[in-house]
């Protein structure tokens, strides 16, 4: 909500010095934050000045424009009294004509500056001015003409036009419907700035007691329509102009200003709050009618749409049917024009969620339905009715007909009743009754005390107090956020992070020592992130959660897998000129499962266990997951040699570093899963049970995201291996008798994967093998196709004695034949 802060002081005094910054810091903290401080001048400076047109000389350009030689008297702004020569491509004035002129030296917003130059045959020492030149609309056509005795020629004219007003946006919450007004936002200022006073209610007026002499109105659902009041003004000049200050309020609002009759309806919207809508009254066609719509009925509203209705959707008909929508927006056929000039001025209260999901529905978002469906004052319809009468008849010649139509009543306000000591209960702070009762009446409610408890009425603008913490908040606020005390509460002795925090951290610490890097991304996924993963269709990771008020329509569900934001991620990287990249991350996946809809539970009280189980048991699994994705080198080339690219044991091996942080053993067979390339995945396995996949993506996917061939990603299921983590590890035991190596190289076909010989050898050797490495792995014809051999070096070590060749050959022996027997696995010569 823009404001001029003139405007807010026309309601309201302040004590005298109190600046912009002042009014607004205070404004902040009850609750009404400042968005911006704007004004129109402050990109100008330099000599910008009243002149007066003394000749215009039209002369034609061959390329078919024309423009005016003008000299113009700016008095003694230019420093010798005589006329300035201007080029002005403008003719919507004449000589005599008081107009807006900028001097060379001037600077226009957007940092243009002015300067004396030659153009169409003349030296131009100046510009004649347009609003849209001034940034005070768009009006770009023809040039400022100011009316007469606006100024003396010379005279600054910032003044005049004000460019030096100071225009205050709030941000508004969506409770707080009220402050989308002058009217509310000048109440604001009276209770929360200290020493103002003279609240001036813009709504406050006498109004004429209603009539049968009025436009017949009859409402059909007054549930949807409380109130509905209905004014007629005769003998309207449609030519009539909008007054510059309603156009310079509305324009300083961020409102665009048509005509005088829509520009009044806006001036009244703006300055009480009261949504209006003026009809034409010589195209309406019997009385007005209020009802919910028949499914199917149509209307073309005012922005030219023919919109399809529902049995939800209110709508406004006379005989000929739908005219509008309700509290939302006006309709074609009764719209006014330039040859209008009976009005029919319509100020009626609508339900609120009935305008919200009209607005919403229909894809409809204007100001009046932005104020609607938030909730307006009921009791002042019959006050923004004739405040626009007033106006139409002021300034566009018009003649209020006899007749008031006013059907309904404002609906009645809840009492709502609140312990006395309840906003120092809350606040912390010392919050006396006397205190509570005058801030409760300051913000417009009826207060009764009664023992130990407020019984308080809220104001009728105020729709969003119904609770007792409500008060509380209106209470404290005024008393002043700022106040309240920063109390850090005592941690209580013998905690801090819990177990699978600290394995948590591990982890991350292990694989930023290797080198990783961990990044965080939004939890979101769409289908196309999905078939860039290139997942099948019976995939149980497309299996998503969907929002149903999604950030992104591109992304509306919850992720089930880390590795879309992390190749996105990755490939974002190599597109900015990273060679090397490997990132990971640590974040939950949301994974669905049948279940019925959660249950909605109580505020007024704790829920039970059995409404808290049920709760629990409709959320989704989402489990800790463990995601990372390297691309170009793993080891760069230097002066030691050439650089060694990633592979897909280089994720194996990341996934291996954190099990092994973790005081676990992790067990690899191939696999086939998307996004890895066939024949280059591995799953990885924790006691027998998967736990994720490691290994070189596929082409398609590298290409997809962005990443050079032959990437590498891994994604294990974290929550397990912490589970069975060994939290506090012992320090290794060390022998102090010599090791004893053996080698061996066994030959095996090339399906058989070199984790499954590696398991049976070690199984095997039994418990004198200390270690086991592959060291080798080679093919040849002499092996003959599909074949290759692999070479193991084994460690073997006693803790109580020196082992004996018999010993090792033994051990060695055994873990051959066990590998020969799982594997079919013979030594190679």
């Amino acid at each position: 909500m823009k404001a001029p802060k003139s405007w807010i002081l026309e309601y309201v005094d302040v004590p005298d010095g109190t600046s912009t910054d002042e009014l607004t810091a205070r404004l902040t903290l009850t609750g009404l934050k400042l968005e911006a401080i704007e004004s129109a001048g402050a990109g100008i400076s330099g000599p910008l000045v009243v002149g007066r047109v003394l000749t215009m000389e039209p002369e034609p350009q061959k390329n078919g424009k024309t423009i005016n030689w003008c000299t113009v008297d700016v008095g003694d702004a230019n420093g010798t009294g005589e006329p300035q020569g201007i080029v002005c491509g403008a003719h919507n004035f004449r000589p005599g004509d008081l107009v807006v002129t900028v001097l060379p030296g001037g600077v226009l917003p957007g940092g243009f500056e002015i300067s004396a130059r030659k153009t169409y045959g003349h030296v131009s020492a100046g510009m004649i001015c347009s609003a849209r030149e001034l940034n005070l609309g768009e009006d770009h056509d023809g040039i400022i003409v100011l009316p007469e005795g606006a100024g003396e020629p010379g005279q600054d004219v910032r003044g005049i036009l004000g460019l030096d007003e100071e225009v205050i946006e709030f941000e508004v919450n969506p409770d707080r419907a009220y402050a989308l007004s002058l009217r509310g936002i000048a109440r604001e200022v009276a209770v929360s700035v200290a020493g103002a006073s003279g609240f001036r209610d813009p709504a406050l007026r006498g109004t004429p007691p209603a009539d049968d002499a009025g436009h017949p109105v009859r409402v059909e659902d007054p549930t949807g329509c409380p109130v509905f009041v209905a004014r007629t003004v005769s003998g309207f000049d449609p030519a009539a102009p909008t007054p510059d200050f309603i156009a310079k309020r509305l324009t300083a609002a961020g409102m665009r200003p048509i005509s005088l009759a829509v520009d009044v309806t806006n001036y009244v919207m703006l300055e009480t709050g009261r949504p209006i809508h003026g009809y034409d009254a010589d195209k309406l066609q019997g009385p007005v009618v209020v009802r919910r719509a028949v499914d199917g009925e149509k209307v073309t509203t005012l922005d030219s749409t023919v919109r399809t209705l529902t049995a939800e959707d209110l709508v406004v008909c006379d005989d000929t049917g739908p005219i509008g929508l309700g509290g939302v927006m006006g309709g074609e056929s009764t719209e006014i024009s330039s040859t209008t000039t009976r009005v029919l001025v319509e100020s009626a209260h609508w339900d609120a969620v009935s305008m919200f999901r009209t607005g919403r529905r229909h894809k409809i978002t204007s100001e009046a339905g932005k104020r609607n469906e938030r909730g307006v004052d009921p009791t002042i319809c019959e006050a923004a009715a004739d405040r626009v009468v007033e106006l139409l008849t002021t300034y566009g010649g018009a003649t209020a007909e006899p007749g008031v139509t006013v059907v309904g009543t404002p609906p009645a306000q809840p009492q709502v009743t609140m312990a006395t000591d309840l906003p120092a209960r809350v606040s912390g702070l010392p919050i006396d009754a006397g205190t509570v009762v005058a801030h409760l009446e300051s913000v417009g409610c009826e207060v009764a005390v009664e023992g130990d408890t407020v019984r308080a009425t809220p104001p009728p603008w105020r729709p969003d107090v119904t609770d007792p913490h409500d008060l509380v908040e209106e209470v404290v606020r005024l008393v002043g956020y700022d106040t309240i005390p920063s109390v850090l509460p005592a941690a209580p002795g013998g905690r801090g992070l819990s177990r699978p925090q600290q394995l948590r951290r591990r982890v991350g610490r292990t694989l930023a020592g290797a080198g990783w890097v961990e990044v965080v991304d939004f939890p979101f996924v769409g289908e196309s992130d999905l078939d860039a993963l290139g997942l099948p269709a019976d995939d149980p990771r497309r299996t998503v959660l969907r929002l149903s008020n999604p950030l992104s329509h591109e992304a509306p569900a919850m992720t089930t897998t880390l590795l879309p934001a992390l190749l996105r991620t990755a490939g974002r990287n190599v597109g900015l000129g990273a060679t090397s990249v490997a990132v990971f991350e640590t974040a939950t996946v949301t994974l669905p499962r049948a279940t019925e809809g959660a249950p909605i539970l109580p505020v007024d009280r704790r829920p039970s266990d059995a409404e808290l189980d049920a709760l629990l048991k409709a959320l989704p699994d989402q489990p800790l997951h463990l995601g990372l994705v390297a691309a170009g080198e793993a080891e760069p080339a230097g002066w030691w040699g050439e650089g060694r690219p990633v592979a897909w044991a280089d994720a194996v091996e990341a996934v291996r570093q954190v099990a092994d942080a973790l005081g676990l053993a992790l067990e690899t067979r191939p696999a086939t899963l998307a996004p890895w390339h066939p024949g280059r995945c591995a799953e990885l396995l924790l006691g027998g049970t998967p736990v994720g996949h490691a290994g070189e993506l596929h082409p398609r996917v590298c290409t997809t995201f962005g990443l050079p061939a032959r990437s590498v990603a891994a994604e294990v299921d974290l929550d397990v291996l912490i589970e069975h983590a060994v939290h506090l590890r012992q320090a290794p035991t060390f022998s102090t008798f010599p090791a004893a190596k053996e080698d061996v190289a066994l030959v095996v076909d090339e399906s058989v994967a070199a984790a499954d010989v590696e398991a049976a050898l070690r199984e095997g050797a039994g418990e004198l093998l200390e270690s086991i490495r592959l060291f080798d792995v080679y093919r040849s014809e002499q092996l003959g196709e599909g074949r290759k051999s692999l070479a193991f070096a084994l460690r073997f070590r006693a803790a109580d004695r020196t082992l004996t060749e018999k010993d090792t050959t033994t051990a060695r022996e055994a873990a051959v034949a066990v590998a020969a027997e799982r594997t079919g696995a013979t030594q190679r010569a």
